[in-house]
């Protein structure tokens, strides 16, 4: 009879949302009573309505604590270890959840010796609180928590890849991105697989750390005076903490590292709800707009400009001690033979407004002269009347304007916004041979194919071209090499070069291996463009070729510089004469100390070098 009344009296904890129950039925049954409990489950009545149970129904028959087909009741041990491990589990993921960075090299075992001043808070205020505003806090503060765990998990993805965090604002466009480069990978199926993983996992995480929030509230609530006596000494030893900066391995003991990303993320949004507005300012200004054809590139006139762009070619190509040797061999031998070819050369770097990725960002700053930053001000740039150097080219009616892009394989309707008179994406190369991982076209057959199109033709106008070169592009496996230029034909040559390459997922097993294999990538794209200046280039060629941005972060191991190579090389001396007081360095190597620009200024330095007002 004992036994019945005792849990008859649990019952109204259970409609508190105890996860519980299990342990106070096994001690129950085991003859013990549960500690600090009578006067919150009496409070608790009084206040809340609860159902009883007549004192002569069967225990075999109430529903409640029993768990599935009454286990609990049959093996109380077992349900006691049970209720403990779910505990334990819980309180875990909750610690999980408040401690885990939004970094991968953060995500160590000194991240989680901590105290999180969030947690002490929340724990006081639940403890507070009456029982149903406090149901509803525990429910809410558990989504919440969830929420900011799967922030931190993106954030962990965009710096591996993009070196920032997530924009609350901006970057929602990028997940479109990011499935369309799963179908490319991966085709349909996993595009699809990919996508429910993510939505899964997504939906657990908000489930799992709401319910184990509830868990520990229920817990506290059950054992308050042990609960409040815990989080008094536990603020304390923050205080003490903060007080005396003590660390754990250089870690911070105490933290409140989650109020101070609510408060950056706080201020990442007003930002990008006022960079439309601000980003509209700036584009509404062109030193060059009002500017007659006539007097726009008048430096140019008759040689052949061509803008190449070399993916992921960053400083640290040039930096890194383990792939400076080689790519110092490289330039070197470049600077030499174009030398002895004639060329001259000037270089230094610029800092691109991305680095791991976002080439169209980079190109679109270079080309327009503003800072493109992120994809909102991309979809703003390409539907504006904004004039970029492949406009004003194309503007002094002196130029036929090309494209040589083999890395776009679908429609590119931004494309038209660039003014090109003509566009060869990966299909319209001529090319018949294999993709290098994620590469349609090497960049030797790439550069051949401009020749034979539009270079090499009998008859022509002065060319500018936009040339990109994509044999650099991340995963960097497999690598093609050169070939005599005579031997290139369509490009079926390149199917058992491919098959000597390695395979990329081997490759990225090993961070090392990924950086020797860029460092290859990077060789073969500068071999690419030297040896066809040297073989195709003549008295009016104007090769302007650089780095988009840095590699990702498995490559420039925590080097933060957005720092690329930029080079100008010519045969005609008057033409390096026009920005021989920008300071560059001679040859296709830059100093260390060289001059460093922004992207977005490059096009206004150079047009007002090449124009008229610059003709002395």
């Amino acid at each position: 009879m004992s036994q019945h009344v005792t849990r008859s009296r649990q019952l109204p904890d259970a409609e508190d949302g105890s996860a519980d129950s299990g342990t106070t039925d096994a001690e129950t049954l085991e003859g013990g009573a549960p500690e600090a409990e009578t006067s919150e489950t009496d409070s608790e009545t009084d206040s809340e309505t609860a159902p009883t149970t007549a004192p002569d129904t069967d225990p075999e028959s109430a529903p409640e604590g029993a768990g599935w087909f009454g286990w609990r009741r049959k093996y109380p041990r077992t349900a006691r270890g049970v209720t403990v491990g779910t505990t334990v589990l819980a309180a875990a993921l909750v610690l999980f959840a408040l401690l885990v960075p939004n970094r991968l090299e953060r995500l160590n075992l000194g991240a989680f010796l901590r105290i999180p001043a969030e947690g002490v808070l929340l724990a006081g205020l639940l403890l507070a609180l009456p029982p149903r505003p406090r149901r509803i806090m525990a429910v809410v503060s558990g989504a919440f928590l969830g929420l900011l765990t799967v922030l931190k998990f993106v954030d962990m993805g965009f710096y591996q890849v993009l070196a920032r965090p997530f924009d609350l604002v901006l970057d929602w466009i990028l997940l479109d991105d990011a499935t369309d480069f799963l179908r490319e990978s991966f085709g349909r199926t996993g595009q699809v697989l990919a996508v429910v993983a993510v939505l899964v996992l997504f939906v657990a995480v908000l489930v799992l750390t709401t319910l184990a929030t509830v868990r520990l509230t229920n817990l506290m609530v059950r054992h308050r005076p042990a609960a409040a006596r815990t989080t008094l000494i536990l603020g304390t030893a923050w205080i003490t903490c903060v007080t005396l900066s003590v660390q754990v391995a250089g870690v911070q003991v105490a933290t409140k590292g989650n109020a101070e990303f609510l408060g950056n993320r706080v201020e990442q949004v007003r930002a990008g709800l006022r960079d439309a507005e601000v980003f509209e300012k700036q584009a509404a200004v062109d030193a060059f707009a009002t500017t007659p054809p006539d007097q726009l590139l008048t430096g140019l006139r008759g040689k052949d400009v061509l803008f190449t762009f070399i993916e992921s070619y960053g400083r640290v190509a040039i930096d890194d001690p383990a792939m400076a040797p080689q790519i110092d061999a490289v330039l070197k031998e470049g600077t030499r033979s174009l030398d002895a070819a004639g060329f001259a050369s000037q270089s230094a770097w610029l800092r691109s407004p991305v680095t791991g990725a976002g080439s169209w960002l980079a190109h679109s700053t270079f080309l327009s002269g503003l800072w493109i930053k992120n994809q909102q001000r991309y979809r703003s740039l390409t539907t504006s009347d904004r004039m970029n150097l492949t406009n004003y080219f194309g503007k002094t009616g002196a130029w036929r304007t090309v494209g040589i892009v083999p890395g776009v394989r679908r429609a590119w309707p931004e494309g038209k916004f660039f003014g090109l008179d003509h566009i060869y994406d990966s299909e319209h190369l001529g090319y018949h041979g294999p993709y290098f991982s994620w590469t349609p076209v090497p960049d030797q057959f790439s550069l051949e194919a401009f020749e034979r199109l539009e270079h090499g033709r009998a008859d022509r106008r002065p060319i500018m071209a936009e040339i990109i070169l994509a044999s650099s592009h991340n995963p960097w496996a497999p690598v093609a090499r050169m070939i005599d230029w005579n031997d290139l034909g369509n490009g079926s040559v390149f199917h058992g070069i491919k098959k000597e390459g390695k395979d990329p997922k081997e490759v990225w097993k090993n961070p090392e291996s990924v950086r020797t294999e860029y460092r290859h990538a990077i060789e073969y794209s500068l071999r690419s463009v030297t040896e066809w200046l040297e073989r195709y280039g003549d008295e009016n060629t104007v090769l302007v070729f650089l780095g988009d941005h840095q590699p990702v972060p498995t490559v420039t191991a925590g080097d933060r510089s957005k720092d690329v190579p930029i080079t100008i090389v010519a045969r005609d001396q008057k033409v390096l004469d026009r920005i021989s007081d920008w300071g560059w360095t001679d040859g296709l190597k830059p100093a260390a100390d060289g001059p460093r620009w922004g992207m977005d200024s490059f096009r206004d330095r150079f047009m007002t070098a090449y124009g008229t007002q610059n003709s002395g």
